[in-house]
């Protein structure tokens, strides 16, 4: 029999809904009654691991990473204990204990928001509680904060009473979503040495935990496509819509440019799975692993997907339609599809822009997060080094075990250490934990280019070949740059936890995006929410470019880097490649030109300043 499903996504009409003294009043697709317009993306493995705890409670979205089942483990028994509650142990040695682990950690922090969630809603307004922390969060334009202020200017009596009854209905956590980068999708085998079947792979068990789980709330994949990873999503209903068309799990893609997107959103529509959002981020202009676009700049990028989001929509939903009817379910009307944007945003001023603009959903506001110690887990040691450093502290590198460009910062203890080992005589980092293994250019077992291992035979064979000495330190700079990210980017929240156990590693990696050189300080939750909503200013004295500025000078110098590098062997296909590139990069500059006019949030100056940097680059562009 064929299940029917009523969508309640009519775009264009006010839709009210009241179900169990919650309002939800919609218009021209955007919520009226709403929490925050911006959430806290991933933050490497271990900085964002527990934030949903520390935010979730007054309506702020929160990724956490679930790619190291290790320190999930501990983060379990660290919360299972402060709750005062019993810790068992989920050993390697039981069947499925990956998936098992993010399971139950995920349950574990849901129970614990719905507590502090439930304590919020019960506290009396205005007694400066969390609940009226909570209002004072949310921007000036929220119906919300609103109907808050509104409340408390009421006189005592049965419509206050009636009217509080109401707000507290109306109040929302902020989500616990989850993020698998889809390519860390090492095969595993049991204690005997034999291979595992497929569902047991690193990214399809974090996803099973995920699945399990008891959590309302979206997947993050990203890195690119694995088909693997995204047809296992069809084993579980839950991404699947019930009788009101609604989703328990939602899937996001985290993406660079339209035509990835839409190849990506394409493949699981034919299976019947609907992506209920694209994340867009900057290419270079963000934290963590950077995936360089051919020159697709982000302002064109948002563009395209502003001018074909209706057509995008229609095409997605001929295919996920279909593909649902073959699965004997029926849904007449388009899921709701939001698209946000992310990476090197900096003022309000950029924040808005980008909502008003180009219509975005909302704004990830990641890096910043990390001067924020009652939100992320930065160990005391790193915290002090970013929120002194400079632009020279941070820079893109070929660190990244998976040979994908990363932001590295150069004060890191981690980045110390390599630099330590190096001078000893001992390259390369112990592998414990093997998630980023990949190379077998040595081993029948793949191993990680970062681990002391592959970087000693590999040096080893580097010298043993007919290489010039300027040739080979630089082939042997390039083994050494890899650096061990699985535990290194755990570290910090083990430190903050004080999880570390004695003989353990204690030096920290970290990846912020470059635009955390503008903030320096140590901030709280309240001053960089009212610093992305425009009611404070943390840089109120620095001069700072425009963040589509920013991204087209990081474009510029990879690109001329990129060009060096290949210099000496350049082929008519890479050839093609750069030109390719340079050309895109060209178009971004008009395209910048002509948007400069409509950035009516800022000043005439500041304008007029943007079109000379646009000009000085231009002509930096056309040396290349």
């Amino acid at each position: 029999m064929m299940r029917l499903i009523t969508n309640r996504h009519d775009n264009g009409h006010v839709n009210r809904q009241a179900k169990s003294g919650f309002l939800l009043l919609k218009q021209n697709k955007h919520i009226l009654i709403m929490s925050h317009t911006f959430h806290i993306p991933v933050l490497g493995l271990g900085y964002s691991v527990d934030t949903p705890i520390k935010v979730s409670r007054f309506g702020i979205s929160s990724v956490v990473s679930i790619v190291d089942d290790e320190l999930i483990e501990r983060m379990r028994k660290n919360y299972y204990l402060k709750q005062g509650e019993t810790y068992i142990p989920i050993e390697k040695s039981e069947p499925d204990y990956r998936s098992r682990r993010i399971t139950d950690y995920l349950n574990l922090m849901n129970w614990i928001v719905n507590e502090q969630f439930a304590e919020l809603r019960r506290q009396p307004f205005g007694h400066h509680h969390d609940i009226d922390r909570y209002f004072s969060l949310l921007p000036e334009t929220s119906q919300l904060k609103k109907r808050y202020t509104n409340l408390l200017a009421m006189p005592e009596g049965k419509e206050k009473r009636n009217a509080d009854l109401v707000l507290r209905g109306l109040l929302t956590k902020g989500a616990i979503d989850v993020n698998i980068m889809s390519k860390v999708d090492k095969v595993n085998k049991d204690r005997d040495g034999h291979l595992l079947g497929d569902a047991y792979t690193d990214a399809l068990a974090a996803l099973r935990g995920f699945a399990n789980s008891n959590l309302n709330s979206s997947l993050v994949l990203s890195a690119g496509m694995n088909p693997r990873l995204y047809s296992y999503l069809e084993n579980f209903p839950d991404f699947f819509p019930d009788e009101n068309g609604h989703f328990k799990k939602k899937v996001i893609l985290k993406v660079s440019d339209f035509r990835s997107a839409l190849i990506q959103a394409k493949f699981l529509a034919k299976k019947g799975i609907w992506v209920s959002e694209f994340r867009i981020e900057s290419g270079l202009n963000c934290g963590g692993h950077a995936f360089a676009t051919d020159g697709y700049l982000l302002g064109p990028v948002l563009e395209e997907f502003k001018t074909k989001r209706t057509e995008m929509i229609t095409e997605l939903f001929n295919m996920y339609q279909a593909a649902l009817e073959g699965k004997n379910l029926v849904i007449n009307h388009p899921p709701e599809l939001k698209i946000t944007v992310q990476g090197g945003i900096g003022t309000a001023e950029e924040n808005d822009f980008l909502l008003r603009h180009y219509e975005m959903d909302a704004t990830g506001w990641g890096s910043p997060f990390l001067l924020v110690p009652e939100v992320t887990n930065v160990d005391e040691q790193t915290l002090n080094a970013i929120s002194k450093a400079t632009s020279e502290d941070y820079y893109i590198s070929n660190s990244s075990p998976l040979g994908v460009l990363f932001n590295n910062f150069k004060n890191s203890s981690a980045e110390k250490q390599r630099l330590e080992r190096i001078a000893k005589g001992r390259p390369g980092s112990p592998c414990n934990k093997r998630y980023l293994v990949s190379n077998t250019e040595f081993t029948e077992e793949p191993i990680c280019t970062a681990s002391r291992e592959y970087q000693h035979l590999k040096i080893k064979q580097l010298q043993s070949l007919d290489l010039n000495q300027a040739d080979l330190e630089e082939q042997i700079n390039a083994v050494t740059e890899k650096l061990c990210l699985c535990e290194g980017l755990t570290t910090a929240a083990l430190l903050k936890n004080d999880l570390l156990k004695p003989r353990e590693n204690q030096a920290v990696s970290i990846c912020p995006g470059p635009n955390l050189a503008w903030f320096s300080g140590i901030f709280s939750l309240d001053e960089m929410v009212r610093h992305i909503y425009g009611k404070a200013n943390l840089l109120e004295k620095v001069e700072r470019p425009n963040m589509f500025i920013n991204e087209l000078t990081l474009y510029v110098n990879y690109l001329k880097k990129d060009l060096e590098r290949h210099a000496k062997d350049l082929t008519d296909k890479k050839a093609k490649y750069f030109a390719k590139f340079k050309e895109q990069l060209i178009q971004g500059i008009d395209y910048y030109k002509n948007l400069i006019p409509e950035i009516t949030n800022q000043t005439l100056a500041y304008r007029q300043e943007m079109l000379t940097q646009l000009h000085i680059i231009e002509m930096q562009l056309a040396e290349v």
